[in-house]
C-alpha cells in the first residue's frame, strides 16, 4: 500500500493536484477506490484501479464513445494506464439513491434514465457501438449465471451439489440463451441502476442523468440495461412505475420488436439475478463485504418473478428442487465468523 500511496502522489504531481485535500469516496462491488481531490475551489475524483485485477482502459473507451453521443459520462482530465489511476470529473455525489432520500420525484429520475436508453438504442449500431467491445455472449451470460450454484448453494447454504445436478442448470441456460438474439444488439452499459445514476438537474435533455461504472459494457440485447433499471437489486420501485415506463420506452421506439423484447427481458432478469446473488454471495464469503447480503430476498423475488413466464419453467424446476423456498433467503449470522 505504500508503494501505492507513492505511486497516486506522483500521479497528483504530473496531472497539476500536488497537495490537494484528498478524501475516500464509497468503493463498489471490485477492486476500484475512489477518492475526491480538491484544490483552490476545483474538484475531481481519483480512480485508483490497481493492476493486474482492473484494467483502465475499457472505462476510457466506453468514456470517449458516451461523450461523443454527448450523455454525461465524466471527463478524463489526465490517465496512467499502466499504474491503473484515472483523474475524472467530479459529477457531485447526487446519486439517484440520494435524490431519492433527498425527495425529487422517482417518476422523474427514472424517465431521465430511461430517456438515456431511448436515446442509444435508437442510433443505428454503427453509431452506437465503440469498437473493442466484446459480445454478450453465450459463454459470459452461462458463466455469470453459475455463479448462483457456484457461491449460493455451497458458501451460504453450505448444500454441496452434484456434477450431473450442475450440469442440468447449465443445460436449462443454453436452451433459453438463444432466444434472446431475436431482440437485436446494441451498446449494454451492463450495471444501469440508481446507484450508478446521476441525476444533474442543471443539464439539459438526457444529460441530466450522468453515467457511473460502465467499464464492463458490451454488446447485447437492448432489454438488459432496461432491465437492470427497472429490477434494482437494491431498491423497489413503487408499484406501476416499471409498466409505465415500458410503456413509454416502447412508445418511443415504434420500430421495436416488442415480443422479441419481452422475451429477452424476462430470459435476462432470470440470468441477472442468478449472477446477483451469486455475486453478493460472493462478496461476503471472499472479500468479507457483508452489507450486499441485505438485498438476497428481493433479489430472489424477482427471480421467483421472471421464473413464472413460460419460457423459464425449466428453471424453475430446476430451483424448486434444489433451491426450495426456505433456503432462498439471507444467510445466517454466523457467516462472519
Amino acid at each position: 500500500m505504500a508503494d501505492r500511496a507513492a505511486l497516486i502522489e506522483a500521479f497528483l504531481q504530473e496531472a497539476g493536484w500536488a497537495g490537494a485535500k484528498r478524501s475516500l469516496l464509497a468503493g463498489d462491488a471490485s477492486f476500484r477506490r475512489y477518492e475526491r481531490i480538491e484544490r483552490e475551489g476545483e474538484r475531481a475524483v481519483l480512480m485508483d484501479a490497481p493492476p493486474p485485477e482492473e484494467d483502465v482502459r475499457p472505462f476510457i473507451n466506453i468514456t470517449t464513445h458516451l461523450r461523443e453521443l454527448e450523455l454525461s459520462a465524466p471527463a478524463i482530465f489526465a490517465e496512467d494506464l499502466e499504474a491503473g489511476f484515472l483523474l475524472l470529473e467530479d459529477l457531485g455525489d447526487n446519486t439517484f439513491t440520494l435524490a431519492l432520500s433527498a425527495g425529487v420525484d422517482e417518476a422523474v429520475l427514472y424517465q431521465s434514465a430511461v430517456d438515456v436508453l431511448v436515446d442509444l438504442h435508437r442510433r443505428p449500431v454503427v453509431s452506437a457501438i465503440p469498437n473493442d467491445v466484446e459480445p454478450y455472449d453465450e459463454k459470459k451470460l452461462l458463466s455469470e449465471a453459475a455463479l448462483l450454484m457456484e457461491w449460493y448453494l455451497p458458501g451460504i447454504l453450505g448444500d454441496e451439489i452434484s456434477d450431473l445436478t450442475k450440469n442440468e442448470y447449465l443445460e436449462v441456460w443454453r436452451k433459453v440463451l438463444p432466444k434472446i438474439m431475436a431482440s437485436g444488439e446494441i451498446l449494454v452499459l451492463r450495471d444501469f441502476h440508481a446507484d450508478n445514476l446521476m441525476w444533474l438537474p442543471d443539464r439539459d435533455s438526457v444529460a441530466r442523468c450522468g453515467l457511473l461504472d460502465y467499464q464492463d459494457a458490451v454488446t447485447g440485447s437492448p432489454a438488459y440495461d432496461v432491465m437492470s433499471l427497472l429490477e434494482d437489486a437494491r431498491r423497489d420501485l413503487k408499484p406501476g412505475l416499471a409498466a409505465s415506463l415500458l410503456d413509454g420506452y416502447f412508445a418511443a421506439l415504434p420500430e421495436l420488436d416488442i415480443d422479441a423484447f419481452k422475451q429477452a427481458y424476462v430470459i435476462l432478469a432470470a440470468q441477472r439475478h442468478c449472477k446477483v446473488i451469486g455475486i453478493f454471495s460472493r462478496l461476503a464469503i471472499r472479500d468479507g463485504k457483508y452489507d450486499y447480503l441485505v438485498h438476497i430476498p428481493r433479489v430472489w423475488n424477482m427471480l421467483e418473478q421472471a421464473c413464472n413466464a413460460p419460457q423459464m419453467a425449466a428453471l424453475k424446476d430446476w430451483l424448486d428442487r434444489n433451491i426450495p423456498a426456505d433456503k432462498r433467503t439471507s444467510p445466517t449470522p454466523n457467516l462472519r465468523a
